[in-house]
């Protein structure tokens, strides 16, 4: 079960901050050896850095990990897949969320403006009118997706609906294959 949700962690931390090192050295703050010993199971993260990992993720991202990582206890075949599961059952909900017409898509400015000129973070969230409840999705982006949506003048919650899934799960899962 660590494997899959290092997995899991790392996924998330390479679409935010493309390589482990700047993730380490810019945001985590813990040395190579502390992280690779974690990484092995061997031992555990200080707890600031703990709650650093897990504020990689939404509160709704979290509550999919320990899902993710239950499915993968009671079938264990799943574990190879978790990662690319993940990101689909992340898109389907997105997309279940926005065609139910209560959720709202935005596209956000980058968090870590290192690579703002390749990707875009799109944001959908259901709101609940009360503060830190909300449910909230993050997915990174090609840039160039924006470019497509305004040279087509095709509205971004069209494009979420027909093209999210395709983009971010199977670009993804190819990206992870390189």
């Amino acid at each position: 079960m660590h494997q899959v949700y290092v997995d899991l962690v790392m996924s998330v931390l390479l679409e935010q901050f493309e390589t482990e090192k700047v993730f380490l050295e810019e945001y985590l703050l813990i040395s190579e050896e502390q992280w690779q010993k974690w990484k092995k199971g061997e031992k555990n993260l200080p707890s600031e850095a703990m709650q650093k990992v897990k504020n990689l993720f939404t509160d709704y991202e979290w509550m999919l990990t320990q899902k993710i990582l239950r499915q993968t206890i009671i079938f264990p075949e799943k574990r190879t897949i978790a990662v690319a599961e993940y990101k689909q059952i992340k898109t389907r909900i997105a997309q279940k969320w926005l065609s139910s017409g209560t959720a709202q898509v935005e596209i956000v400015p980058l968090k870590n403006n290192t690579h703002t000129s390749r990707f875009l973070d799109l944001k959908v969230s259901i709101q609940y009118d009360e503060w830190g409840y909300d449910d909230i999705l993050n997915f990174r982006l090609p840039a160039d997706i924006q470019r497509q949506i305004e040279a087509d003048k095709v509205e971004l919650l069209d494009w979420v609906s027909e093209n999210l899934e395709e983009t971010y799960v199977h670009e993804g899962i190819e990206g992870e294959e390189k």
